[in-house]
């Protein structure tokens, strides 16, 4: 029989927001593999990642490998390349001893997902095995709950904007119409208060970070004074919406 590789979105960080197939998929899998950001050596930094620290809610540890991917590798491509060569070979023998492995990955594993890279690696390196994906609840779903802030309304459209793209990406997107969610922005907090600033967005515009968490933090974009954000931080920024109840539609 072929083996099966399953990525398994397990949400933003909170282990209440795994879906119930995401948890029967975690315990059903003879191996779950998390990813493990790199130390400067390339060797595992040995702090669990968020995807690990909430699948150790369901499976045990002794069911978890920790798998090292250049997770924040953006200027050596070489390096980056060896690291996913060798964190694909890992899985793979993995799959080679097992019939079912799944990967943990936070948010959802269509959704600027570690998990794409990976399975484009061991479908060349196991080309009989079975890919699958179960969704998870994404970052701006969870920020919407938590702030309040409603993501689309009638015939708005929705843009999603990696921000380590650059901050020109952000301002097209902010320029245009509907609800713009822009993630990873911690790192250029200054220039995304300047580009909501410039756009007239920053009044309705709201950024969480480790949502779920015990460090949690929800609060309105106006805040944003320049300093840098957790790397992992999510914005959304809503459209004005001054045409009454149901005025989009």
């Amino acid at each position: 029989m072929s083996s099966r590789l399953i990525g398994v979105g397990v949400g933003p960080g909170d282990p209440e927001l795994v879906t119930v197939k995401g948890v029967n998929a975690l315990r059903a899998a003879d191996v779950v593999v998390v990813p493990v950001m790199a130390a400067p050596d390339g060797r595992d930094g040995g702090e669990p990642g968020r995807a690990e620290a909430t699948v150790l809610h369901y499976v045990p540890a002794e069911k978890v490998v920790r798998v090292v991917f250049a997770l924040n590798e953006r200027t050596d491509r070489a390096r980056r390349e060896a690291a996913w060569d060798a964190a694909g070979e890992r899985v793979a023998e993995s799959l080679r001893a097992h019939g079912c492995v799944a990967f943990a990955t936070i948010g959802d594993p269509n959704v600027y997902s570690t998990f794409t890279y990976l399975a484009q690696t061991i479908v060349e390196l196991v080309p009989d095995v079975v890919v699958e994906t179960v969704p998870g609840i994404t970052a701006m779903q969870d920020l919407a709950a938590r702030s309040g802030a409603v993501l689309t309304e009638g015939t708005e459209p929705l843009t999603l904007v990696p921000v380590t793209a650059g901050s020109a990406v952000l301002k097209d997107a902010l320029a245009g119409p509907g609800t713009v969610v822009a993630y990873k922005f911690g790192r250029q907090a200054a220039e995304v208060a300047e580009a909501l600033a410039e756009t007239g967005r920053i009044e309705e515009a709201v950024w969480g970070s480790a949502l779920g968490l015990p460090e949690e933090s929800v609060r309105p974009a106006a805040e944003l004074d320049g300093e840098p954000l957790p790397y992992l931080s999510t914005l959304i920024a809503p459209p004005r919406r001054d045409s009454g109840r149901g005025g989009k539609l």
